[in-house]
């Protein structure tokens, strides 16, 4: 009896589940051609980051039509919308980014940005040239889709809806870790986040996904060598500050292939930019070096800023210089939590297809989600968006003004969200 009851539960949670998939399905055909023509909308009327107003009052207006609690203005023009399940649960985040880039757009689509603006004292184009368009559009149908669903989730649904991915203006803060300061997480405590990404680097159709660290860290650091000006030919009676720079660019190169046990995880650092003199007989009193450092563990990456700041302030007291070193910490290593991604796999092969989920390698590109997965357990995924003709090797990449995203992806998108958000509430029934 006792074993018969059990069948019939499991048999009953089985079935439930079926509907609930079969329902999440329904809902996204219905809200497909809505989130294309959101996306072609966003699209035509991008905003750099902080200034996202636009975009954020439709987003606003539409999580209010859906019944939402809505909140509005969080660092600068973010949204979060809270939809209340009608069961008891925990809370779970679903996130999109809303800035644009100051690229002029080069693709040929009829929704093409002809938006232009003056980027540091330079004319340029604003496009969506890294797909935050798409990711707005899709989490507005998962949250349409959500919404009809309220009367069976086990729990909320915090969406977030986030400017300035791709950094703050000049002299402002902003995206995930001003969204964090202002208090989001204290406000509506979710106990776990998701995002995605839609990315040229994958067909149209496909997720990618990787457990642990995924995405690399992202610091600047400045160094400045100040020496003696002197004449060219008479480099003894000053202090050569390029002589000290150069030694500085190949002791630094050798921290990470000598000081940093990169059996552990691998790191990046490369120079930039190198400034310094205005003629070719004098020898300038300073030079400046500017430069980035990418990395996947925390422990390596506060390591690496530490040996910059030796390496270079010892040579180039060796030489009779100084050095002044600045790092200025960017996003975090962005990583995805394992158990939660082992949790999390079935929903995306529910929404893509078995063969359509696939295992990533790290990627040395950075993202401000990591600010979020440092706070809760997170999985941040990609989602293709180059049609299956086109060849991956050549195919414009993300931030290119030729950057195109294949609109029969996002429906796999907005279901991946979908379930995601469901199978988690149902996986933590209170």
């Amino acid at each position: 009896m006792k074993k018969s009851l059990i069948s019939v539960a499991l048999g009953f949670a089985a079935l439930s589940a079926f509907n609930a998939n079969a329902n999440i399905d329904q809902q996204v055909k219905k809200v497909e051609q809505q989130v294309i023509d959101w996306r072609r909308d966003f699209h035509q009327n991008p905003e750099l980051g902080n200034r996202e107003t636009r975009t954020a009052g439709i987003v606003a207006k539409h999580l209010k039509s859906l019944g939402m609690e809505v909140q509005t203005g969080i660092a600068y023009t973010g949204v979060v919308g809270l939809l209340k399940g009608a069961k008891p649960g925990p809370t779970v985040m679903l996130r999109a980014d809303m800035d644009a880039l100051p690229v002029t757009e080069k693709a040929d689509v009829p929704f093409k940005s002809t938006k232009t603006t003056n980027y540091r004292g330079v004319d340029v184009g604003i496009m969506h040239a890294c797909g935050h368009d798409t990711h707005v559009a899709m989490l507005m149908g998962a949250a349409q889709v959500l919404a009809n669903m309220k009367d069976e989730l086990h729990g909320n649904i915090m969406f977030v809806f986030q400017p300035a991915e791709e950094g703050a203006p000049e002299g402002e803060e902003g995206g995930a870790e001003l969204m964090l300061k202002e208090g989001i997480f204290k406000q509506y405590k979710p106990e776990a986040a998701f995002g995605l990404h839609i990315t040229s680097s994958l067909h149209s159709g496909k997720i990618g996904y990787r457990s642990g660290p995924a995405m690399a860290s992202a610091d600047r650091f400045e160094i400045t060598v100040h020496g003696k000006q002197a004449h060219g030919s008479a480099p003894w009676t000053g202090v050569d500050p390029i002589a000290a720079a150069a030694q500085i660019v190949t002791g630094v190169n050798h921290i990470v292939s000598r000081q940093i046990n990169i059996t552990k995880e691998p790191a990046i650092v490369s120079f930039g930019k190198i400034a310094g003199g205005v003629r070719n007989n004098i020898i300038p009193e300073e030079v400046e070096m500017v430069g980035t450092i990418r990395n996947f563990d925390m422990d390596n990456r506060a390591q690496i800023f530490e040996k910059i700041k030796t390496t270079a302030t010892h040579i180039a007291k060796s030489s009779g210089a100084t050095a002044e070193v600045h790092i200025h910490e960017g996003y975090p290593v962005t990583i995805n939590n394992p158990k939660l991604t082992a949790q999390m796999l079935p929903s995306l092969k529910k929404a893509a297809g078995n063969e359509n989920v696939v295992e990533m390698g790290k990627i040395t590109g950075a993202e401000d989600f990591s600010f979020y997965a440092l706070e809760v357990p997170s999985v941040f995924l990609f989602l293709g968006g180059t049609p299956s003709e086109q060849d991956l090797n050549t195919v414009a990449s993300n931030h290119s003004p030729y950057f195109y995203a294949d609109e029969s992806s996002f429906k796999v998108g907005t279901k991946a969200l979908s379930l995601l958000a469901v199978d988690y509430l149902n996986a933590h029934k209170r």
